[in-house]
């Protein structure tokens, strides 16, 4: 069984910063992509920021400058650094672990339950 558990989120003011956190537990030998998508009130989830194990990484357009993916293999955890938030950031950001194996050979792609970033004065 694998479960990621993110933390970080919180109100914060439009110019504002903060740092989510995502770590992955279980039965894991490998993980071949961990990333963090977000869903805003009434869209689809999206891809926000996603780093390989091989350390390539792809953001969102909208947030390239801005927002930073980092990733320690040894933890099986992924940060994200959001720096000048915008109210257009206000979503629940979920952490995604993509070509997850585990210990017993099976694979797959896990998501944890969210934590809300709302950007507000």
């Amino acid at each position: 069984q694998v479960q990621l558990v993110e933390s970080g989120g919180g109100l914060v003011q439009p110019g504002g910063s903060l740092r989510l956190s995502c770590a992955a537990s279980g039965s894991i030998f490998s993980i071949n992509a961990m990333g963090w998508y977000r869903q805003a009130p009434g869209k689809q989830r999206e891809l926000v920021a996603e780093l390989t194990s091989g350390f390539g990484t792809r953001y969102a357009d909208s947030v390239k400058g801005r927002f930073t993916i980092s990733r320690d293999n040894a933890k099986n955890a992924v940060y994200l650094q959001v720096n000048n938030l915008k109210p257009a950031a206000t979503a629940v950001y979920y952490c995604n672990a993509h070509g997850v194996v585990t210990s017993d050979g099976l694979g797959g792609d896990y998501w944890g339950k969210g934590t809300l970033v709302t950007v507000s004065s």
